[in-house]
């Protein structure tokens, strides 16, 4: 191989490294902006409310129960002690219906917005109460609907509850080491209710408000949710999906129906787990159109665009015999480099369309009068410049499709590869020249 080529290639090939080195302090400085949008996030939670999550009602029947021990005593017998264990017994709706509008809006920390929300909701089921069994060493209490929420500072105004009818009263609750899902509301059932005897239906009218997400738990036998909301980008997630969504350009509308024989909620209650391990039915209001993600995204297609660029001028060079200087490939990348970093900063004051378009016309428009004086044409460089802009727009279709983003990557690779053979077929890379080979 010719060694002027050789070591050009070299060459390039540092340059390559110490702009991909830019690259990555770009990286960094868009992981650092994400990190502040993050602590923004839990800024606004932290005074607000946080991601919301609504466990029950649920039927606690407590007692305390009267436990022997046997152990060995001073003179060899056996010795009985007794202690008190209070215990609860839980017994889970055999129905329950939500019926909920979410209501969106945003709050600001600094450059950052987060989504917020108010669900206005419905909730009613019913419950079988059992009997108390009847044990000469369990005393039962007074048995209460308990709910456990997230942030009870999402709370809106007073929730209001019936149970068969009558107005109760809705207190808030001290840690529970006996119940392992630690409810945080109660209401105490009326004294016309009779275990064993009547059937219990309860009603609330709950007004909530959180930060981005919903959760729900199906904690009865069936359950039914109903929610809407504006918002026209919902996030359906968790361990349940809607039976039916409708999307539109007024919002959407989710119907869940599930079955306790689909769902461990029951079990993972009984066990000892805790509220936040409880399987849900998430919905989340989230931007779909995520700057940070995107131009998290676009960096890792900064390579591309480096070796394609390099590579160009690289070919350039061997078929126009037109030296480049080192320093004009290092301009070059570090142009490159800006676009990535022009495009986070613009990003989070516009639109992501409206900022990667001004961010490629500033690069593209910079490079290619920078282009027509190195490569001493101005059709040399508008076609370098325009080399770019297919470039350019092709990663912002990538980026846009992320449904079809390997298809159309994979496509767009194939072809770059397909048009740098078929240019450089007949190059001789041994002499550094594009005469053909002598054919045999």
């Amino acid at each position: 191989m010719n060694k002027v080529m050789f070591l050009k290639m070299v060459v390039v090939s540092v340059l390559t490294g110490a702009i991909l080195i830019a690259l990555a302090a770009v990286y960094g400085v868009l992981a650092s902006r994400e990190s502040y949008r993050n602590d923004a996030i839990k800024s606004i939670a932290e005074s607000y409310s946080g991601q919301q999550k609504i466990v029950g009602p649920i039927l606690v029947m407590p007692y305390t129960e009267t436990v022997e021990d046997v152990s060995l005593g001073d003179k060899g017998g056996p010795k009985v002690t007794q202690h008190k264990r209070e215990r609860n017994l839980i017994v889970f709706p055999e129905t329950l219906t939500v019926h909920g509008v979410l209501r969106s809006s945003e709050r600001r920390h600094g450059l950052y917005k987060v989504t917020v929300y108010e669900l206005e909701s419905h909730i009613e089921g019913s419950i079988d109460v059992p009997a108390p069994e009847a044990h000469e060493k369990a005393v039962y209490g007074t048995p209460y609907l308990a709910i456990g929420l997230a942030d009870v500072r999402g709370i809106v105004g007073s929730p209001a509850m019936q149970i068969n009818g009558a107005q109760v009263e809705i207190e808030g609750t001290t840690t529970q080491p006996t119940l392992s899902w630690k409810p945080n509301l109660q209401a105490r059932l009326p004294a016309q209710i009779v275990p064993g005897k009547n059937a219990l239906r309860f009603a609330l009218d709950l007004t909530l408000a959180g930060t981005e997400q919903l959760s729900i738990a199906p904690v009865a036998t069936s359950n039914h949710f109903e929610l809407s909301s504006p918002w026209r980008s919902p996030l359906f997630a968790g361990r349940f999906l809607p039976r039916t969504r409708e999307l539109t350009n007024d919002g959407f509308h989710a119907v869940w129906e599930i079955s306790s024989l689909a769902a461990a909620t029951q079990s993972q209650i009984t066990d000892t787990t805790t509220i936040s391990s409880v399987d849900t039915a998430d919905v989340s209001l989230l931007n779909p159109i995520d700057p940070y993600k995107l131009s998290d995204r676009a960096v890792k297609y900064g390579v591309l665009f480096v070796l394609l660029t390099f590579g160009g001028f690289f070919l350039f060079e061997i078929v126009k015999r037109m030296p480049i200087h080192p320093i004009q490939y290092l301009l070059v990348g570090f142009g490159l480099a800006l676009f990535f970093l022009l495009l986070i900063s613009l990003s989070e004051h516009l639109p992501f369309a409206t900022a990667y378009f001004i961010a490629s016309v500033a690069c593209i428009g910079l490079l290619t009068y920078y282009l027509c004086f190195v490569l001493h044409s101005v059709r040399y460089g508008v076609s370098f410049g325009a080399m770019l802009t297919l470039l350019y727009a092709s990663i912002y279709g990538l980026l846009i499709s992320e449904d079809n983003a390997l298809m159309l990557g994979s496509m767009l690779l194939f072809l770059l590869l397909g048009g740098i053979m078929i240019s450089t077929r007949k190059m001789d890379w041994y002499k550094g020249n594009p005469e053909p080979a002598s054919e045999r």
